[in-house]
């Protein structure tokens, strides 16, 4: 057909016509490089099967648990987890490791930070050894109720943990562990603790209640505020009060002071493991003390540190400590220094040495206090 016919016979059309004769047309051009989207569909539709097949003969995997960035200070009504599927169900063995996994047992620096504090009082309590019972219940008390935080912990943050580098293969981002089996492994370990909380006496029973709460809740506050660390030091210094409690049946003045201690320190080694996650939580809309200390965060932590200390020096002279005390701060204030020097450039991996470096501070501060009460005990 001539250029002029065509011309005329389109002239003759109407508009519905016209319409129709491009999209014929369209179909002609697209017809020899993609099959009509009729067979495309089935085709895709094939494929998503085989890749559910793959994926579940597969098992768990964090790469296809990753979520898109959200925008920050969006937390959608309908969580990325929800939109994942459920993974196949895993050998016994390989489900006690994801359970061991959850609870952190493969990490025990957590264990330790939460330790030291709650020996320091228990000693400064008893001013000697504490009684053997008594140490042993919060010995225990200690590990179960880490565990129930690190449980408790990643149930509130499966929203965020697949978005960020460091937390994406965790037993609840990947789907290995289901919310409702954290939540029941939370209450087991929870319940266990208060048995143990059972046998000493009522100001101890009522104390450990408070600290639930506060195992509870601290989790859920990065959402809404930037200073979670302070509430972890809040949570994790609440041994304190117990022991003073459990040994003196009060809580006198020495054992609050020991308590702001703990916050202060709690702040400034938790803001070292904040500044790992800063940038996958700027994304994620997630807040921390990293975020809001910002270019001033080793400034910050300097003056909380350096706050801690005089805090532990009252302590020390409260409790009329001797010259093992103070030698074992001096060792704690060395082993601070070293922490700066070696997350100064703020690199990731630096910043989590610093971190766990903190449990030698925690153990000399131990050290100085049972050295010292031993020796005070020898001398009388």
């Amino acid at each position: 057909m001539s250029r002029q016919a065509v011309r005329g016979t389109r002239m003759t059309q109407g508009p519905i016509e016209r319409r129709a004769s491009q999209a014929r047309r369209r179909v002609v051009r697209l017809a020899p490089d993609r099959p009509p989207a009729r067979i495309r569909s089935a085709t895709s539709t094939a494929d998503a099967s085989r890749c559910r097949r793959q994926r579940a003969e597969r098992g768990p995997s964090a790469q296809h648990r990753v979520l898109p960035p959200a925008r920050r200070g969006c937390y959608p009504c309908t969580m990325g987890y929800e939109r994942y599927e459920t993974p196949a169900a895993l050998p016994p063995r390989a489900r006690l490791g994801q359970y061991w996994k959850l609870l952190r047992g493969d990490r025990p620096i957590g264990v330790l930070l939460l330790l030291w504090p709650t020996w320091w009082a228990l000693w400064l309590a008893a001013d000697r050894v504490p009684p053997l019972w008594t140490l042993f219940v919060f010995t225990a008390g200690v590990w179960l109720t880490r565990s129930a935080g690190c449980v408790i912990n990643d149930y509130a943050d499966r929203w965020l943990d697949p978005q960020v580098e460091r937390t994406r293969s965790r037993p609840l981002a990947t789907g290995a562990v289901s919310g409702r089996e954290a939540l029941a492994v939370f209450a087991l370990l929870m319940l266990v603790a208060f048995a143990l909380v059972l046998t000493m006496n009522a100001l101890t029973i009522g104390l450990s209640v408070v600290g639930l709460f506060l195992a509870a809740s601290y989790p859920y506050l990065k959402r809404y505020t930037y200073l979670p660390q302070v509430y972890l030091g809040m949570a994790f210094g609440w041994g304190i009060p117990m022991a003073f409690a459990a040994v003196r049946g009060e809580v006198p003045a020495l054992g609050w002071l020991l308590y702001a201690v703990n916050i202060l320190w709690a702040t400034a080694y938790d803001t070292w493991y904040a500044m790992v996650d800063r940038e996958d939580d700027l994304r994620a809309g997630s807040k921390s003390t990293a975020i809001l200390f910002g270019e001033l965060d080793l400034v910050i932590q300097g003056v909380l540190y350096a706050l801690m200390f005089v805090a532990l020096a009252f302590v020390g002279h409260r409790a009329d400590l001797g010259v093992w005390y103070w030698a074992g701060l001096g060792v704690a204030a060395l082993l601070v220094a070293a922490e700066f020097r070696m997350a100064r450039h703020r690199e990731r991996a630096a910043c989590f040495r610093a971190f766990l470096h903190n449990n030698w501070v925690g153990l000399a501060i131990f050290a100085g206090i049972a050295a010292s009460l031993a020796l005070r005990a020898t001398s009388h």
